[in-house]
């Protein structure tokens, strides 16, 4: 079994980093998604005994003291670390400027869905999964579509 200090690629393409006792995680170690942030932790016997998420923009998760989009708050990670943007011109994701859906499609976060097909694809076009009912509802209610049309705001020459 696996003991001492090394990595470890998950099916799942995660790595474990750090300390590991017979087959388990066990100490310190970091846990790294394969689309970005990864959870730091204390590991007991293969158990996080005490850790920290960061998201892959560098937000940091904490469950006691979590604001972020909490209903006062509204602004994105991007806008509380850099400031809003000029009035007229709207930020739509997180991410600036926003990923282009391809025609039809829905942005959900982590790629883009299909409503016809029902299957979730990441931002390179790689299978995720396929959309149950609850999911399929709450994406065509919820998230940005290819053909909502936003207006730039265009400086008067």
């Amino acid at each position: 079994r696996m003991e001492g200090f090394g990595s470890y690629a998950l099916p799942t393409g995660a790595e474990y980093r750090g300390s590991l006792w017979d087959g388990m995680f066990h100490g310190k170690g970091e846990l790294q998604l394969s689309r970005g942030g990864g959870y730091r932790a204390l590991w007991d016997r293969g158990v996080p005994v005490q850790g920290k998420y960061t998201f892959a923009d560098g937000l940091e998760y904490d469950e006691e003291k979590w604001h972020y989009c909490d209903g006062y708050d509204r602004r994105f990670y991007t806008e509380i670390c850099s400031g809003f943007k000029p009035p007229g011109i709207a930020q739509l994701t997180n991410l600036d400027p926003p990923k282009i859906i391809p025609q039809g499609c829905y942005d959900c976060g982590d790629g883009f869905y299909n409503p016809e097909t029902r299957v979730v694809v990441d931002y390179k076009c790689k299978f995720l999964r396929n959309a149950d009912n609850d999911e399929h509802e709450w994406i065509l209610r919820t998230c940005r579509k290819a053909w909502d049309i936003t207006t730039e705001h265009k400086p008067k020459p």
